[in-house]
């Protein structure tokens, strides 16, 4: 008896609940673009037209609501941020409905990814569970998990769990390559002013 087909939609998951500890303040806010870090990476996620958008805030939470463009998202507050990125992505996975088969995690402080890296993972993945964008100079963000990884999502801890994810179900991932270099997350201000310049035209 065939396997019953995994439900079609496609959820977008945007990790946004750092405390922002290195930086000093919070780096959701910070100005790029004309607006935020964050409504950069959100415009991102909505170009990708994504069945389901969900953000996971937690760090100056209120602050992001007040000041960040969360139309069409479903905001998850995750309070135990401080306890790892993993924290974030159980808290977020919870709202994720029912007709999602994909889940595709992005960073909210990455602005660099591009909308059609997104669609090229999407479509790239070929139904496996885990799939891994393959830039020039090694593995990056965003990440496709597909549904029979989703309680392995739920039981994540600490950080970097997701990389630990790919690591321990290697003959389950796909690599789906992308010409051109990770891009960057923004962790300290030389990665802030980085990713300004790559931004400038």
């Amino acid at each position: 008896m065939p396997a019953p087909a995994e439900p079609a939609g496609v959820c977008g998951l945007v990790l946004a609940a750092g405390g922002s500890s290195r930086l000093g303040r919070p780096k959701q806010l910070l100005p790029y673009g004309g607006a935020t870090l964050l409504d950069a990476v959100l415009d991102t996620a909505r170009a990708c037209r994504f069945d389901q958008l969900v953000v996971a805030l937690g760090g100056a939470a209120d602050e992001v609501r007040a000041a960040v463009d969360l139309r069409g998202a479903e905001v998850v507050v995750n309070d135990a941020f401080g306890s790892g990125c993993s924290s974030s992505v159980a808290a977020a996975m919870a709202a994720v409905r029912d007709d999602v088969g994909v889940v595709v995690l992005l960073l909210g402080d990455q602005p660099g990814v591009r909308a059609d890296t997104v669609r090229a993972l999407v479509d790239g993945r070929g139904g496996a569970s885990l799939a891994v964008c393959r830039y020039e100079d090694g593995r990056g963000h965003p990440f496709a998990f597909g549904r029979p990884v989703f309680d392995d999502l739920l039981g994540l801890h600490g950080d970097k769990a997701v990389w630990r994810l790919l690591d321990r179900r290697p003959a389950d991932v796909v690599e789906v390559r992308v010409p051109a270099p990770v891009p960057r997350d923004v962790d300290t201000w030389e990665d802030y002013e980085t990713a300004l310049a790559a931004a400038r035209p």
